[in-house]
């Protein structure tokens, strides 16, 4: 009876100290952050001051013809409106350079030059795709995301474009390699590499735009089959056992998918989505997309609890826009893929979401969303998944650089007959450029884990639950170098380390204090050339290292 008071006394402590150590995690990331916010904000700000106001452009002498209203395109929605068509007030036969105004409406241009023939619309540093044949309803090209999501339009875009007779074609692409060092008794050392490659296409159909994009991944190829080495990560499986501390590699096909887009008005658009696979509406821009998270060649811990579903072999979605907003529902096969990483998938679309969007301005992003996930994990299909997620995205440009953060919520209320299980994950990141070549990030997470311990780790350390569920803290910190850029390329060269928290009982299996570094280079496409010349000629080319 002693020994077993005492036993009991040590797990008090035990849960009193890990307990004290997640309320000091908590804080620590919380003030990080803040901090990190701050600095950042002031660094912006001191570099958008220094930007030097360009030159008033002289006003040509009026000759009054009459002439249709002055035109406008709200660069600030996601929908951007092109030039207004009604007539009004009287213009001068030449109109004056195109000046801001402080709403970040864009005044000056005659309406009677607007080509509705053209796919593309410019609008100062905004790109955007007409919608079918409307004078004023225009997508934004910058808060294009994943699938149907919506991120900051005032982001960098790095792609290639070309028209070919009534079709736009884009090519996006990145790709790091390099060498992949996890820390502690479980981790491992590997040389790989993390890619993706992405067409698409854009063609006026009807009254509407049709979109078609594909993205593939060569990670069967270049990742082992087990996975990338990633300490704490969970989800999915290799050889029937579920994958721990390794990130699964993508399928070779990530998405093939098809968006036909009508206007309704002059500031709303009806749209359909169909891929296969493709991407439902839920949680946030993924992680490969994400502007904060460019520079990280690693996926978040919390990937399994807010965008896992980036890759689902069978996707509908529809939905409306309506200046800042957009409201859009999926039903989808929420299974995920298995380990075959070359075949597609025929699941029952038994799956369901709903996704709400606000954007107010360029600069920021805001979603919330809530799916049902009808058994997806291959090895434990009695199990379904309610996930409700949030996020925040921020980008603010200034002179010759960019900062994008964003802070990620979600949470998934697993359940199956006589068992439920709630996790959550917290993740912010964020990327800043500076001197056009130059980047830092940091990514800061705290995520529940329950898959961690397998049953001989769990009887190692006394453990009777099949599910015992862990807070785990990630803080990565990292740069990259541009060391060769051209019209066309951008080859940067980077390094990241990351640190980790965890309860007292995991330091048997994963050591006190493990370390993880990543060495590796990035291979992209330059800046897209947001100029009128560079937009409308038959090849698109990027810009030049400076902004």
């Amino acid at each position: 009876m002693h020994k077993e008071t005492i036993q009991a006394m040590r797990g008090k402590g035990m849960a009193i100290i890990t307990g004290h150590l997640f309320m000091y995690s908590s804080r620590l990331i919380i003030l990080v952050f803040l901090l990190l916010t701050v600095v950042l904000t002031a660094f912006a700000q001191h570099h958008g001051h220094q930007m030097p106001s360009p030159a008033a452009s002289p006003t040509p002498a009026a000759t009054p013809t009459p002439s249709p209203a002055n035109m406008q395109m709200h660069r600030h929605s996601p929908v951007m409106e092109a030039p207004d068509a009604s007539t009004g007030e009287n213009k001068t036969t030449r109109p004056a350079s195109p000046s801001r105004s402080a709403t970040g409406h864009m005044h000056g241009k005659d309406p009677g030059l607007v080509d509705t023939d053209s796919l593309i619309v410019m609008n100062g540093d905004q790109m955007g795709i007409r919608v079918g044949l409307s004078a004023t309803n225009v997508i934004s090209m910058g808060a294009m995301g994943s699938g149907t999501s919506w991120q900051p339009s005032s982001g960098q875009m790095h792609m290639h474009h070309w028209t070919k007779g009534d079709w736009l074609l884009m090519f996006h692409y990145n790709l790091f390699a390099g060498v992949n060092r996890q820390g502690g008794p479980r981790g491992v050392t590997k040389f790989e590499s993390t890619n993706w490659f992405m067409p698409m296409a854009y063609h006026k159909l009807g009254k509407g735009t049709l979109q078609l994009r594909g993205m593939i991944s060569t990670e069967p190829f270049t990742v082992a089959p087990g996975g990338s080495p990633l300490l704490f990560q969970t989800g999915e499986t290799y050889k029937g056992q579920p994958l721990i501390d390794h990130q699964h590699p993508h399928d070779l096909f990530m998405e093939l998918s098809a968006q036909y887009t009508l206007a309704l008005g002059e500031r709303g658009t009806w749209f359909t989505y169909f891929g296969y696979p493709g991407e439902p509406a839920l949680g946030p821009v993924t992680v490969l997309h994400r502007t904060s998270a460019s520079e990280n060649p690693s996926a978040t811990l919390a990937h399994h609890l807010q965008d896992s579903t980036h890759i689902s072999f069978g996707v509908l979605t529809t939905g409306f826009t309506y200046r800042w907003f957009k409201l859009e529902g999926s039903i989808f096969n929420g299974r995920e893929p298995d380990e075959n990483r070359y075949d597609f998938e025929a699941h029952k679309w038994n799956s369901r979401s709903a996704r709400l969007w606000f954007m107010p301005n360029h600069n920021w992003a805001f979603q919330i969303s809530h799916g049902f996930l009808r058994s997806p994990e291959n090895d434990e299909r009695d199990v379904d998944i309610h996930r409700t997620t949030a996020s925040v995205q921020y980008n603010k440009p200034f002179n010759q650089g960019n900062w994008a953060s964003a802070f990620v919520w979600g949470r998934n209320h697993a359940s199956k007959p006589g068992e439920t299980r709630n996790l959550n994950g917290y993740t912010a990141e964020s990327t800043v450029e500076f001197l056009d070549k130059n980047y830092i990030y940091t990514r800061i997470e705290l995520v529940d884990k329950d898959e961690l311990l397998r049953k001989a780790d769990r009887q190692l350390l006394g453990i009777r639950e099949d599910h015992p569920s862990f807070r785990i803290g990630a803080y990565t910190f990292g740069g990259v170098r541009d060391v060769w850029t051209t019209d066309k390329v951008q080859f940067g060269i980077g390094s990241d380390l990351t640190f980790y928290s965890k309860p007292a009982l995991l330091d048997t299996i994963y050591g006190n204090n493990p370390i993880s570094w990543k060495l590796f280079f990035r291979i992209r496409p330059g800046k897209m050339d947001m100029s009128m010349h560079g937009s409308h000629g038959t090849h698109g080319n990027t810009n030049k290292t400076s902004r």
